[in-house]
C-alpha cells in the first residue's frame, strides 16, 4: 500500500514538473520572440535611419497632420468655388457691357437715320435706299430680309410710287435672277406699292431654291408723287446677326 502511494505522489510530481518545463519552454520562447521582434523593428529602422521614438512620434503625429490636409483641401475647393463664380459673374459683365455697346450703336444709328430725314440740306434732296438687311434664320435657305426707302425733302409730303426688288447668284454654275416676290410669300405682287411720309420698311422673310448660291441683291425704288424720283442700288449678299433700330 505503501509502495502504490509511493509510486502515485512520485507520478504526481513528475508530471506537474514536466507541465512546468513545458510553461517554461513556451515563456521563454514567446520572450525570445518579442525580443527578436523589437530588436529586428530596431534594426530595421536603424538601417533606414530612423529613430525609434521619432517613428512614434510620427505615428502620433500623422491623424492631425491627415486632419490639417482635409481642412486645407476644403479651404481649396472654397476658393476654386469663388473663383468660379467671380470667372461668371464677369463674363456676365462683359456680356452686359457688349449688349449696352450694341444698343448704344443702334441708337446712334437711328439718331442719325432720323436726323437725315429732318436735315434734308445735309445731303440731297430726293428718294433713297439704305443698305439692305439680311438675317439667317433656322431654317437652312430661308433668311429673312428688310428694305427700307427714305425721303429726304425740307418738307415731306407724301410719296407714292413702286419698289422692285430681285435676288441674283448662281445656280449649277449658271447666272440665275429671282423676283423677291417670288421667294417670299410675304410680299403678294412683283412690284410693291410704296406710300410713306419719311420712309417705309418692307420685311419678311425668303426662301432660296436648293443649290443656289446668292451674290447680291439689286433695288429699283421710283416715285411718282410729289415729284418723279427713282433710286436704284445692287447690295451684296451680306448677313448680319440681327436688325438694327433704324426704320422701326
Amino acid at each position: 500500500m505503501i509502495a502504490h502511494r509511493y509510486r502515485s505522489v512520485t507520478a504526481y510530481y513528475s508530471q506537474r514538473r514536466k507541465w512546468v518545463l513545458i510553461l517554461t519552454l513556451a515563456l521563454g520562447a514567446v520572450l525570445v520572440l518579442g525580443a527578436g521582434f523589437y530588436l529586428g523593428q530596431s534594426a530595421a529602422y536603424n538601417g533606414m535611419g530612423i529613430d525609434t521614438e521619432s517613428y512614434r512620434d510620427m505615428q502620433l503625429e500623422l491623424p492631425r497632420t491627415q486632419e490639417e490636409l482635409t481642412a486645407v483641401r476644403g479651404e481649396l475647393d472654397i476658393e476654386r468655388t469663388r473663383h468660379e463664380m467671380d470667372r461668371r459673374a464677369l463674363e456676365m459683365v462683359r456680356q452686359e457691357l457688349a449688349s449696352q455697346k450694341e444698343r448704344i450703336a443702334d441708337q446712334e444709328e437711328g439718331l442719325r437715320f432720323y436726323k437725315s430725314l429732318m436735315a434734308p440740306e445735309e445731303i440731297a434732296n430726293g428718294l433713297s435706299l439704305r443698305m439692305i438687311e439680311l438675317i439667317a434664320t433656322e431654317q437652312p435657305q430661308r433668311f429673312a430680309f428688310r428694305i427700307v426707302v427714305q425721303q429726304e425733302a425740307r418738307k415731306h409730303e407724301l410719296l407714292k410710287g413702286e419698289l422692285y426688288a430681285e435676288v441674283s447668284g448662281v445656280l449649277d454654275e449658271k447666272p440665275m435672277t429671282y423676283p423677291l416676290s417670288q421667294l417670299s410669300d410675304d410680299l403678294d405682287d412683283g412690284v410693291l406699292a410704296l406710300r410713306f411720309r419719311y420712309f417705309q420698311a418692307i420685311e419678311g422673310e425668303l426662301v432660296l431654291p436648293e443649290g443656289f448660291e446668292p451674290t447680291g441683291v439689286s433695288v429699283v425704288a421710283t416715285a411718282s408723287k410729289p415729284r418723279q424720283a427713282e433710286a436704284r442700288e445692287q447690295y451684296p449678299w451680306q448677313l448680319q446677326e440681327r436688325f438694327t433700330h433704324v426704320g422701326k
